[in-house]
């Protein structure tokens, strides 16, 4: 099913929350744009393979298809991250929430876990009027960097990106980032491309797409 158009919501100082609604499975999901404050960074500089570049080969792994169980930390080594993640529903007018602080990243809990067939999505702020935000170098992902979720039960997936894209938030591709493909995918979601002075948000998102490649299985009960 196509996205439907984007429904641009009222902008605050800090935070603009735009979402484009889509049906999966029967239920509503929404694809958010998360902008950062009125005062723009400079972004980082990707590499050149930052962007569209895709990992060919993958190794096989086997989803956690039957168990669900909250991701509590996020860690991405290329960028020296490891953050503990909270869980974001939606708003009382339908909207994904965004995380409340631009230091800590949530994970959509209407989706699936990470690790679990389907998209598992996580999202942060790239800045905000006081400095950068968790995501700032978010964009600088290149295809192979690996990806980890430690997870409540003790267990750990490992995710390696495969491409990096940034959308307009009118373009924004919700079935591609929130649908479930048959696989076990994990997307990261940041805010990015120009900036607005006049609305004090981006104009565009930029979206790490991930593969599950690897399982650690939480420890075995003792006694």
């Amino acid at each position: 099913m196509s996205p439907a158009p984007a429904v641009h919501w009222p902008a605050s100082r800090v935070l603009v929350v735009g979402a484009v609604a889509l049906v999966v499975a029967g239920t509503v999901l929404l694809g958010v744009g998360l902008h950062g404050g009125d005062r723009a960074l400079p972004p980082p500089a990707p590499s050149a393979a930052a962007t569209h570049a895709t990992v060919t080969t993958l190794p096989s792994a086997i989803p956690l298809s039957t168990v669900r169980s909250v991701p509590i930390r996020l860690r991405i080594p290329a960028l020296g991250m490891s953050v503990a993640l909270m869980s974001l529903g939606e708003n009382a007018d339908g909207t994904v929430q965004v995380p409340p602080s631009d230091r800590e990243p949530g994970w959509f809990d209407l989706g699936p876990t990470p690790g679990e067939i389907g998209s598992s999505v996580i999202l942060g702020h790239v800045d905000n009027t006081s400095g950068p935000g968790v995501f700032f170098t978010l964009r600088t992902l290149t295809a192979g960097d690996p990806v980890f979720v430690d997870r409540a039960d003790g267990g750990t997936v490992e995710f390696v990106v495969n491409s990096v894209a940034t959308y307009t938030k009118t373009g924004f591709p919700a079935q591609r980032v929130y649908g479930s493909h048959g696989s076990s995918a994990l997307q990261l979601v940041t805010c990015g491309g120009a900036f607005d002075h006049s609305t004090g948000s981006y104009l565009s998102n930029v979206v790490v797409y991930t593969s599950l490649v690897a399982v650690t299985p939480p420890p075995a009960p003792t006694g």
